[in-house]
């Protein structure tokens, strides 16, 4: 559950007003959109964005993939023609990154969902396909790992093998290509997989209620130790990788495994695997929801971004058949496409 910050109303003061007026001034000197964030929304976005430059008078937006951090980093540092119109992102906006904008200026954001997205643990197709429980992924990757079953003590990670965890487990070492810290990626892996891992033991999950920021902080922690190495935010890199060394897996999001089924397979996970129809109905459990941002001090100065944001919600984009789901996005339901539809349309902000 995200805080009450994120509600849908708010009332901006005249001052505020006037100064975001001011602000936005320079931006007419600009005639093209700016967009950055999520390298899992990056193809997505550069997608649409080629659409919409051809289907409309509109100039092609510039796309950039930053990272989910990187891009909520450039887009809550101002309002203006220096600073980004959207940002993408594959985890929800974080309260320290509203405040962040609140302290720039960039006060009237609307928040859009566009879709799911699973993340997947993939290894080479040369490969045999893994099987791994959650549980099997924190004690593979978490930096601190239970001493017992209970998790009432806790020691530095010791498992240099799968097997060591699990004899079901892959003989190999442990060698997990992943993203960075700024990554949502990153972020939505360890509070999914990590952490839901993490809860599977007992002594760990009563953590949760008597000291929440340690919990998070054992559960979300991942080791340093080699076995779990950053890529950067080039998912493609890490496909590449793994082409070449079958014993490694890689962690990236479902539209580059569908893009690439003739390189790398996705492990089952607690005995689901990451296809489309598991990520829809919330079968597979490693899934989260993919969104954009949109600076509404912008919007009506910068060219096109509303234009934009209605092809990025339209049912030829994102609905059952559109041409993101060829792409690998998981579309909404009927009913929540239509409410984000209804959302982009009226630009409506999310609160501080």
């Amino acid at each position: 559950m995200m805080p009450a910050i994120m509600g849908k109303t708010f009332l901006l003061s005249a001052a505020l007003a006037s100064l975001w007026a001011l602000a936005v001034q320079p931006a007419q000197a600009r005639d093209q959109i700016r967009i950055v964030g999520s390298s899992t929304v990056f193809p997505f976005s550069t997608a649409v964005a080629e659409e919409f430059g051809t289907i409309t008078s509109f100039r092609t937006p510039v796309v950039e993939s930053t990272g989910t951090g990187g891009g909520m980093k450039l887009f809550c540092s101002g309002v203006g023609t220096g600073h980004p119109d959207v940002t993408n992102a594959s985890r929800r906006i974080k309260k320290s990154e509203m405040e962040k904008c609140a302290s720039n200026g960039v006060t009237h954001i609307t928040e859009i969902k566009i879709g799911f997205d699973g993340i997947v643990l993939a290894n080479s197709l040369k490969a045999p396909m893994a099987s791994f429980t959650l549980r099997h992924i924190f004690l593979g990757l978490a930096k601190q790992v239970p001493a017992d079953e209970t998790g009432a003590m806790l020691r530095p990670n010791p498992y240099k093998k799968w097997s060591d965890i699990d004899p079901s487990l892959p003989e190999g070492k442990i060698e997990v290509l992943g993203p960075p810290p700024t990554s949502g990626t990153r972020d939505a892996f360890a509070e999914l997989a990590l952490e839901g891992g993490c809860q599977t033991f007992s002594g760990i999950k009563a953590m949760k209620k008597k000291d929440k920021k340690a919990y998070t902080a054992l559960c979300h922690s991942i080791r340093e130790d080699g076995a779990y190495v950053e890529v950067g935010e080039n998912d493609n890199l890490i496909i590449q990788k793994l082409e070449s060394n079958t014993d490694a897996f890689g962690v990236f999001g479902f539209s580059f495994l569908d893009q690439n089924q003739d390189k790398v397979q996705g492990s089952l996970v607690n005995k689901v695997g990451p296809e489309f129809k598991n990520i829809a109905d919330a079968a597979y459990p490693v899934a989260r929801s993919l969104y954009l941002y949109v600076k509404n001090a912008h919007v009506g100065v910068i060219p096109g971004i509303e234009a934009f944001v209605t092809e990025f919600t339209s049912d030829a984009a994102t609905g059952k058949y559109g041409y993101l789901t060829d792409r690998g996005l998981i579309p909404l339901s009927g009913a929540e496409r239509k409410q984000q539809m209804e959302t982009a349309a009226r630009m409506a902000p999310l609160s501080m």
